[in-house]
């Protein structure tokens, strides 16, 4: 069945989500996500769009961009490209990265460009893996916040802060205000967040404990017999679901329950 085409937004503003394969992890240290930023960087100056809202997670991330001098997808494909590439060197791996197509929403008035912004801010908030939006490095938050991080300059401030008042101090503080809110919103009609038992960056701990030579991101690789081995030591490990473990390393949950 061929694909159904992507719905074209009037005004050329969309809410994106890449997801890694499997829901596997796309980022496992801060210079995975240091590249990923320095590459979305490149193909905002390519191509001319702007850049509004961002967040990384460790096996997602979340996008309002506007289509600059191309379609949004001829430069979402050069960013997943160009990273998947890195990431494929960086870890001697090869394979899909990403899920085949990414996810889209047109955003197409100011209210639901608002309620998108503050739904991206909040996604650490809503994985439970921050109490606040400020406190996440990986996201535009901190630029709004008028913080200084390695993506400073990147987002275009100005014609989200102009919604909230003409003059600079009074709109951030408004922003703030705003972005802070506790809500309930769920965009792009998912709400991906499910609340573990143990958290995934405690859950990474353990699993290295039982890598040895090997990467995260090599597990995948393996030869049978040597992965479902692994598989087998890691499952057993107590407050880690079989999900979780699929998640992380990239594997097909089936086999993890084959393992």
């Amino acid at each position: 069945m061929p694909r159904k085409a992507r719905v074209k937004s009037r005004n050329g503003i969309y809410h994106i989500m890449l997801r890694g394969a499997n829901r596997q992890e796309i980022f496992h240290d801060d210079g995975d996500c240091e590249k990923f930023l320095e590459t979305m960087a490149r193909c905002k100056e390519k191509s001319g769009m702007g850049v509004f809202a961002w967040c990384l997670m460790n096996n997602h991330v979340h996008l309002l961009l506007k289509e600059g001098d191309e379609e949004i997808s001829t430069t979402m494909k050069r960013l997943a490209v160009s990273y998947v590439a890195y990431y494929n060197w960086k870890y001697r791996t090869s394979g899909h990265l990403f899920q085949d197509r990414f996810k889209s929403e047109c955003v197409e008035n100011v209210r639901y460009l608002l309620t998108v912004i503050r739904y991206i801010h909040q996604n650490p908030v809503k994985a439970g893996i921050v109490d606040r939006a400020i406190n996440w490095r990986w996201s535009s938050c901190l630029e709004y916040y008028g913080k200084t991080n390695r993506s400073s300059g990147m987002s275009d401030l100005g014609v989200i802060l102009s919604l909230f008042s003409d003059d600079f101090r009074v709109a951030k503080t408004r922003f703030m205000e705003f972005n802070e809110q506790k809500n309930k919103e769920e965009c792009l009609g998912e709400d991906i967040y499910v609340r573990r038992r143990m958290s995934d960056e405690e859950a990474r701990i353990e699993i290295r404990k039982f890598l040895g030579k090997y990467e995260i991101a090599q597990v995948k690789s393996l030869a049978k017999g040597e992965r479902d081995e692994l598989l087998r030591k890691v499952k057993e490990v107590k407050g880690i679901s079989k999900r979780q473990v699929a998640r992380i390393l990239g594997v097909s949950s089936n086999l993890i329950y084959r393992a």
